[in-house]
């Protein structure tokens, strides 16, 4: 019964710790919203934000929208 104990603790720490990560560096979710309302607007297109991305080099991408 230890080792089940020990993985399903694992993985709910995991799962907390995912969502711990999505809520403070996703650029989606807006915790101040009187100093940066659109968090969004400043990303750069060579800012990686995505957890895990296949075969997308982030320091290569050019600009293909307007600034805002």
């Amino acid at each position: 019964l230890i080792p089940l104990f020990l993985i399903i603790g694992s993985g709910g720490v995991g799962a907390a710790l995912y969502l711990m990560r999505l809520a403070v560096f996703n650029p989606d979710v807006c915790w101040d919203k009187k100093n940066n309302p659109e968090p969004w607007n400043k990303l750069s297109p060579s800012d990686q934000y995505k957890f895990y991305s296949v075969n997308v080099d982030y320091s290569r991408l050019k600009k293909d929208r307007p600034d805002f």
